[in-house]
This record gives structure tokens, sequence and C-alpha cells, in this order.
């Protein structure tokens, strides 16, 4: 799965827990687009979490 190029955010392990309480692995994928950014002035394709989007850690190459 991809990984946050900014933040460094990805997949998260965890356990699911029913009504029952029977137990089973599950995983939280990180929700990471693929989005043109400037880095070092040049337009390039990075990896980077909508939370890092909207806070502005990223300027988006037009």
């Amino acid at each position: 799965m991809a990984k946050c190029e900014v933040c460094g955010k990805g997949v998260a392990f965890g356990i699911q827990v029913s009504h029952s309480h029977r137990r089973s692995n599950r995983t939280w994928k990180a929700n990471v687009r693929r989005v043109r950014a400037l880095v070092n002035g040049a337009p390039k394709k990075i990896n980077v979490c909508t939370s890092c989007l909207r806070s502005n850690k990223v300027t988006r190459a037009i």
C-alpha cells in the first residue's frame, strides 16, 4: 500500500471486534492520493495523504 511522502502515514494494523466479541485482524489504510506537487521548485508526482493536502503542507503544481 502507498505511504504519504510528507508525513509518513501508511497502513495501520489492529483487531476488529464483533458484537459477540469475536476478534479478527484488520487494517486501516491511509487516504493517499498521487498528485503533482512542487518538489525543490520542479513538478513531481508524489504520494500524499489528504490530511496533508488539506493543511497546505504540499504546494500543488499547476
